[in-house]
């Protein structure tokens, strides 16, 4: 199985149809989506699309999935980002607003030893950043693999017999995963990166050849930028996408 992982596009089109063209979808037995496809962006009703145009695809919701359904009341989000999903939730077709409200919850296990969720697999909301939290998982959680978003950042786990690594993941590279060692993945964002790097990034994974890649995509960011601004949103949610924070 060849697999390709997409995260937090939050409703950024360009970046997404950036990603999907450089990708080439059809060359994957499944895409697995791991939330947050709409909030901060002007571009919700694209993506939402686009997603569920998905050949063959696992999707789960993110946080920003749930405040938009009014599944959650956003109390933890800063005025902008409440802004952008209250946007969203007035600007989503109907057909797309019930597609977010039904998304599934993760963990999600896609196939024996692989699972995917938005924050942990333990707490769906929660952000992986440290080794404490990944040891955290590695107790209570068994798969062998596990992709996640949320942070926004590409960033590897292992724990192997030395202990846990952590690496935060830069460019485009790739791994041959071991036998012996498990992994929590994070693909970090498609349309909104926050490492620094504005380019949108996804991941994906040969199975048969045991081999993880990330990847990162120029998109053009001007042209995000001012749909965020056509829309009257945030200005800093046009601003942060040139610099990746």
């Amino acid at each position: 199985m060849r697999y390709l992982i997409l995260s937090d596009m939050h409703g950024n089109w360009e970046a997404f149809e950036a990603v999907l063209a450089h990708a080439g979808v059809e060359s994957f037995d499944l895409a697995l989506v791991l939330g947050d496809l709409v909030g901060y962006g002007a571009s919700p009703n694209e993506v939402v699309d686009a997603v569920r145009a998905l050949p063959r695809q696992v999707t789960i919701r993110g946080n920003h999935d749930k405040v938009v359904a009014g599944l959650d009341s956003g109390a933890s989000f800063n005025h902008a980002a409440l802004e952008a999903a209250r946007w969203t939730t007035a600007s989503l077709k109907a057909e797309n607003l019930r597609h977010v409200t039904e998304l599934p919850p993760g963990p999600t296990v896609v196939a024996p030893d692989l699972a995917i969720c938005h924050g942990s697999p333990l707490d769906e909301d929660a952000y992986v950043f440290s080794e404490y939290d990944a040891h955290e998982i590695f107790l209570r959680h068994q798969p062998r693999l596990t992709f996640f978003g949320h942070t926004h950042v590409p960033s590897l786990f292992s724990l192997g017999p030395g202990g846990i690594d952590v690496q935060a993941l830069r460019g485009d590279g790739s791994l041959a995963l071991e036998a012996d060692m498990r992994y929590l993945l994070n693909p970090g964002s498609i349309g909104q990166p926050r490492d620094r790097d504005p380019r949108a990034a996804y991941m994906t994974y040969d199975e048969g050849a045991g081999v993880v890649s990330w990847w990162r995509v120029a998109y053009p960011i001007d042209q995000a930028q001012r749909r965020i601004v056509e829309a009257g949103l945030p200005s800093i949610l046009a601003e942060r996408l040139a610099v990746g924070i």
